[in-house]
């Protein structure tokens, strides 16, 4: 889909009913691939030098929370020994002890590591096995040119946890959307 960066990363042991969740989620990801595609003017309009990352979380959010039922800013349960109290953007739970992080980025995504945060929230984190990240294709400086390109650079960084199975985390899967203009 023209102007939306995507790429995927599975965990290399899946089993066959984690197989079929795939499928699911796979659903779930073309359809906000189709609706970041669709929204590609709006989102442009806001994603401008200086602007917060809430307006394009509003874009995204008429999707994934009032159509496709993703509930927002949801406390997750903390994990055994850990007291992290993570609370994604948007949760979906796919079954009672499973389920999908969805985050969204803007300025700070490789800059202050948002997307090494989010991965972690989603390892770390018992009833999420699926991220689905939002990122920018690029970052504007006052002038209006790229000052940063995060959505290739997600893609490498998140891609390093996957495709050995002895590099591989408990992330079963991760769907990296880039949004905006690239250059």
């Amino acid at each position: 889909m023209e102007g939306v960066g995507y790429a995927r990363f599975v965990r290399s042991d899946v089993d066959p009913d984690t197989d079929q969740e795939m499928s699911r989620v796979d659903a779930l990801a073309a359809a906000l691939r189709e609706h970041l595609s669709a929204s590609a003017g709006s989102i442009d309009t806001v994603h401008v030098h200086g602007a917060g990352s809430g307006a394009i979380q509003r874009i995204v959010s008429t999707l994934l929370h009032d159509r496709l039922l993703f509930r927002e800013e949801v406390v997750l349960a903390p994990q055994d020994g850990l007291v992290t109290y993570a609370r994604p953007d948007f949760f979906y739970r796919l079954s009672d002890d499973r389920g999908i992080l969805a985050e969204v980025e803007r300025g700070g995504t490789t800059t202050n590591n948002h997307d090494l945060k989010d991965i972690w929230k989603a390892h770390v984190s018992p009833d999420a096995q699926h991220l689905f990240l939002i990122v920018p294709n690029a970052n504007w400086n006052e002038s209006g040119a790229a000052r940063e390109r995060p959505f290739p650079r997600v893609v490498s960084r998140l891609g390093a946890f996957f495709g050995d199975p002895r590099r591989e985390i408990d992330v079963v899967s991760v769907h990296i959307f880039g949004y905006g203009r690239g250059v």
